[in-house]
Order: structure tokens, then sequence, then C-alpha cells
């Protein structure tokens, strides 16, 4: 039995083309670990307040107004972003009837402050008699995203 570092001969032949492979797998490995590391630290360091967001909705009878509410809605700051879902098919009772439209969905990040604000553009520019809107408040989600989202909607 042998105990110890492996000999001169042993390490030239293939116990060294194995160590190659490893030693720079180690190397990349190291680099890759470090940065999962330092989002999963950022992540978990950074506190939200459960509520202090919100997500919004709002249907559009097509891609032209969806884009010129998206736009206005981030232009004046009511919200961050403005996610545009073409393609939806809505069914709906409206005046006695069932009604079946295609429609375009905004997806809106903003903060739950801003949301009476972001009704009242979308009521006075949205042709809809009754325009939808509604919100749902943000439980979790990626910090700092959320910081973002605060950074870019002010109070």
């Amino acid at each position: 039995m042998c105990i110890g570092l492996p000999g001169a001969a042993t390490v030239h032949g293939g116990s060294f083309k194995a160590l190659l492979p490893t030693v720079l797998l180690s190397v990349f490995m190291s680099q890759l670990l470090r940065t999962v590391g330092l989002r999963a630290f950022s992540m978990a360091t950074e506190t939200y307040t459960s509520g202090t967001h919100s997500a919004a909705f709002v249907t559009c009878p097509n891609d032209t107004v969806a884009r010129d509410l998206a736009r206005g809605i981030v232009e004046k700051k009511l919200a961050a972003c403005v996610n545009i879902v073409p393609a939806i098919k809505s069914i709906y009772e409206w005046q006695g009837k069932i009604e079946e439209d295609n429609e375009v969905l905004l997806m809106i990040k903003t903060r739950s402050s801003k949301v009476p604000a972001l009704a009242e553009y979308v009521r006075s520019n949205h042709p809809y008699e009754v325009a939808e809107v509604i919100s749902l408040p943000i439980d979790q989600g990626n910090p700092p995203y959320l910081k973002w989202i605060g950074d870019i909607v002010p109070e």
C-alpha cells in the first residue's frame, strides 16, 4: 500500500490528464458559485413590505390603443413597466347580452399608491364606456425588481 503523493511517473501519466480538467472545472465553477451566491445574498438581504406595489390589468380593443395607453402611463410615471399581451379573447355580459371580443391586455407594474391616478388616466384616455382597471397587490417578488419599480415610480 502506498500513502502520500503520487510519484513523478504517475503525475506525468494518467493522473495528470485527469487532474487538469478537474482544476479547470474548479476555477470556472468557483466564479459561477460566487455569482449565484452574491445574487442570492442580495435577494435575501433586501426587504419588501407586502402590498407596496401592485400589478394592474387593463383590456384594450386593439394594439394601437394599448400602445398609446402604455406609453402615456410610463411617461407620466404612473408605472415602471407595462407589458402588452396580444390576442386575448374576452367573453363577458354587457347590457344584458353575452359578448365575445378580441382584445389586448396591459399588465402594469406600479406602486399601490398610484393605482387611483392610474385608473383616472385610463378612464380619461380609454375608448370604452367602462374601462377595466383592476389591481392586485404584489405580496412577494424579486427584491431588486421591486426596488426598481419603486425607484421609477415616485411616491
